[in-house]
């Protein structure tokens, strides 16, 4: 039977976030240049999904991820390690006639021409996810469903599971959805439908390149005009940071410079936008976090600006200032840090600087996940004033300091 059973909610979760997606083996290069020069590789994972799962797990939250994988050595590989995270994998399933998916990748930044992906995942299992195969109990036992755009573009049947969970139906937990549009995955496909299952979310993560490139929207406003429907829709603008519009939320407080710290400025990052990137999210209405309905407004702008639009909020917060060590998986760790602020009941703001500190762990390694920074030592960093905020740099190590002081420096 296709489709969760009526009355499949749980009555008392014990997850916070259930995240579904496809999750591969990937293969890192040993050093610098074409695949086919590369003489070996180190084994790793990727999946969007599950990257944010264990990014969550890693900050302390109750996480699972929900995926299929082949009955084969690398499916071993990617369940022990993401649970090694502290991620819930009981309800991965194994597939014996289809492969987990692989893929190698070049050690250049995903946005330059000179970068290579070679990806083998068609006909993988996670392909074959589909409503008739995958555990409603477990997906609806969190407060927070976390999916994303990569598993409509898998294949039908996958498409048909997404437009499933993504259906208004009583009992469904708040649904986060990360646009993540790959265009490679849509040659000759219809990445429109990504648009259709953004405006069924409560919360969604979108790119303005994404936006422009799938859709044909420019500009955040049109954005959001586009897609109404989420309570929460963070627009991801590339080095210019991101910016929440937000329906009954308080978009956090107004920033003095309080705390007077500075630091050198350096290249800023972009893990407030694009394909990479993410930022969003929904107040829990039932959960414990908070259902805040009043509306900031503006008389002024500053750096950080909250001010009412119609019925949103509308926040702006810079990107960070990153040393950036390898430019993968910031957008998931965004996702996580504003998914765990979330969970915790912060403000807006404080939401989507959570996030761009997580993106900022992980930009600072070679890798698509690290350990995220200690919980007390974010909250120094998300406390600060614009000014310190806006220049604020963080480099390789930075989140293994005791305290915030020593990542803020003076020019």
């Amino acid at each position: 039977m296709s489709g969760p059973a009526a009355g499949t909610a749980v009555a008392a979760t014990t997850t916070d976030v259930v995240c579904l997606g496809e999750s591969m083996v990937t293969f890192l290069p040993s050093q610098p240049g074409r695949l086919a020069d590369v003489p070996s590789f180190g084994r790793g994972i990727g999946g969007a999904e599950s990257n944010v799962a264990c990014a969550l797990a890693a900050a302390g939250h109750r996480a699972a991820w929900v995926g299929r994988v082949g009955a084969d050595g690398f499916g071993d590989h990617l369940v022990e390690t993401i649970a090694s995270y502290g991620v819930d994998t009981s309800a991965v399933r194994r597939d014996p006639f289809r492969p987990t998916g692989v893929y190698f990748r070049t050690a250049t930044d995903r946005g330059t021409d000179t970068h290579e992906v070679a990806y083998y995942r068609a006909g993988s299992a996670a392909s074959a996810m589909s409503p008739a195969n995958v555990p409603y109990e477990e997906l609806f036992a969190g407060r927070i469903l976390h999916l994303s755009g990569i598993t409509a573009a898998l294949s039908d049947d996958c498409l048909a599971l997404l437009r499933e969970l993504t259906a208004a139906r009583p009992g469904r937990p708040l649904v986060s959805f990360d646009v993540n549009h790959r265009p490679h995955l849509w040659r000759g496909g219809d990445a429109s439908v990504l648009l259709e299952l953004a405006r069924r979310a409560d919360l969604v993560f979108v790119g303005e390149d994404e936006a422009e490139e799938a859709w044909g929207i420019v500009g955040a406003e049109a954005i959001r005009a586009a897609v109404p429907e989420p309570s929460v829709l963070v627009v991801k603008r590339g080095s210019a940071g991101a910016t929440v519009f937000a329906s009954g939320l308080r978009p956090g407080p107004r920033s003095s410079n309080a705390g007077g710290a500075e630091c050198a400025p350096g290249a800023r990052s972009t893990a407030g936008g694009g394909a990479e990137d993410a930022a969003g999210a929904r107040s829990l209405h039932a959960g414990g976090a908070e259902s805040d309905a009043r509306r900031a407004g503006s008389a002024g702008r500053g750096a950080e600006d909250a001010d009412t639009a119609g019925p949103d909020t509308v926040t702006h917060v810079p990107a960070l200032l990153v040393d950036v060590v390898a430019a993968v998986g910031a957008g998931d760790a965004f996702a996580a840090g504003f998914l765990s602020a979330t969970l915790r009941g912060l403000p807006v703001r404080d939401r989507a600087r959570h996030g761009h500190l997580m993106a900022a762990a992980v930009l600072t390694v070679p890798g698509d996940l690290t350990e995220p920074p200690a919980r007390d030592h974010a909250d120094r960093l998300v406390a600060l004033g614009d000014d310190a905020w806006g220049t604020l740099r963080l480099g390789p190590g930075w989140t293994a300091a005791d305290r915030a002081s020593e990542e803020v420096r003076t020019p």
